[in-house]
């Protein structure tokens, strides 16, 4: 199961670690919930789920402030009792000494940090759901062309990374090359970026190995980006018979999403990096509602 280690979530969000209990390495998140348990302080524990991150903030510290020390002493008992991997104060609140005393015993890291809860838990939400998403790797290269995500796939040597690097020469950003990690963080959108080993990275055959942002600037890369269309590259082949209307609708299913897609084929002479940048231009008219096949169609139906 994907897990994120607790200390990769104090590092992303610069938190304090108030007490760590040597725990901070060794924890791992399972769940990209994060909970305000203001009824589990209240004393309610069904379908309460210990294994997520607790949050205290304004509303949770104040309720807690007005009680007495032996009524918050068996709130956090009954709450770190549970096993909860950590709890995280907001809004630079200090941790009550009660506080302290029952994490001690039940070796609960205690952090803090000075954001607001309520977008602290939308931002470590996100991350989580990114960093804990569904995934799969496949042979590829991810680039941004006019601001759209295109997945560029196809046999090796066909032309996909030669096509990126003129991509970037022209003005457009690099993901990934050769390797694409895919995550989907929701139903309908998959999140595509390169394996850190790889990050920046292109190959060329007679050239090698080249560092995109060395070479072109950081202006040139780009670390994620959704995976709006996929562009299948494959070689002429003169016995199939290609689409040349662009009426029909293709998709690839990744991860059981199906993602719009468009098959292209390659020979000596065809400009890809130019056909690319206008089937990024084609897929965001299309997006907005206007279909150059469709309107052509309507023109011979009316004449």
């Amino acid at each position: 199961m994907d897990s994120v280690n607790l200390s990769d979530l104090v590092k992303e969000f610069n938190l304090e670690v108030i007490r760590g209990f040597d725990k901070i390495e060794s924890t791992k998140l399972f769940i990209p919930d994060i909970t305000r348990p203001g009824l589990q302080l209240a004393g309610y524990f069904m379908h309460f789920g210990p294994d997520r991150i607790q949050l205290l903030g304004n509303m949770e510290t104040a309720y807690l402030n007005s009680l007495s020390g032996e009524e918050r002493r068996h709130k956090y008992n009954a709450l770190l009792a549970t096993g909860v991997p950590c709890l995280i104060l907001s809004r630079n609140h200090k941790a009550d000494p009660i506080l302290l005393e029952i994490a001690e015993k039940y070796k609960t890291p205690i952090l803090g940090t000075d954001e607001g809860t309520a977008s602290f838990s939308t931002s470590v939400s996100k991350y989580l759901n990114v960093e804990l998403a569904e995934r799969i790797s496949i042979h590829g290269v991810f680039v941004e062309v006019y601001g759209e995500g295109i997945l560029m796939i196809g046999d090796s040597g066909v032309g996909k990374s030669e096509t990126a690097l003129e991509l970037v020469k022209r003005g457009h950003r690099l993901i990934a090359d050769d390797l694409v990690e895919i995550r989907k963080v929701s139903d309908t959108t998959l999140l595509g970026r390169a394996p850190e080993i790889i990050q920046h990275l292109i190959e060329i055959r007679g050239i090698g190995i080249l560092d995109v942002k060395e070479l072109y600037g950081v202006s040139s890369i780009k670390m994620q980006e959704n995976i709006q269309f996929v562009i299948n590259l494959e070689l002429w082949d003169d016995n199939k018979a290609y689409d040349r209307m662009g009426l029909i609708e293709e998709t690839t299913n990744i991860l059981d999403i199906d993602i719009p897609s468009l098959t292209i084929p390659v020979r000596p002479g065809r400009n890809l990096a130019v056909i690319v940048e206008v089937a990024a231009i084609n897929f965001r008219q299309k997006s907005m509602g206007y279909n150059a096949a469709l309107a052509l169609t309507e023109r011979v139906f009316q004449n």
